[in-house]
Order: C-alpha cells, then structure tokens, then sequence
C-alpha cells in the first residue's frame, strides 16, 4: 500500500495555512522583540566602552 497517499482536503489546506499564519506570526514577533534586546544591550555595552575602557595603541607581546 506504500503507492498511497492521503487525498489533499479543503479542511487540511485550511488547517495548514492557518498554522502557517500563527507560526509566521510567533516568529515574526520574537525576532522583533529579540533585535530589540540586542540593540538595547549593544547601547549599553557601547556606552560603558565610551565610558570605562580606552583601546590599547600597541599590544605588548
């Protein structure tokens, strides 16, 4: 019976494009908060390099 498949249904195809909108928009949404975090934490990690840190001129081996 391995030649058989399922037929396609209007109820799967809706099911399916349903999950796929919910999915999209999980993802979409935790990207955003997740660039978010990112660019709040680089503000504060480039503001205490601005602050604490100096680059070293020569690297002394």
């Amino acid at each position: 019976m391995s030649e058989y498949k399922l037929k396609k249904t209007k109820v799967e195809d809706k099911v399916v494009g349903t999950y796929k909108k919910i999915e999209e928009t999980v993802v979409n949404t935790y990207q955003k908060i997740e660039d978010g975090v990112v660019n709040a934490y680089q503000k504060v990690e480039d503001k205490f390099v601005e602050k604490f840190l100096d680059e070293k001129k020569e690297v002394i081996k």
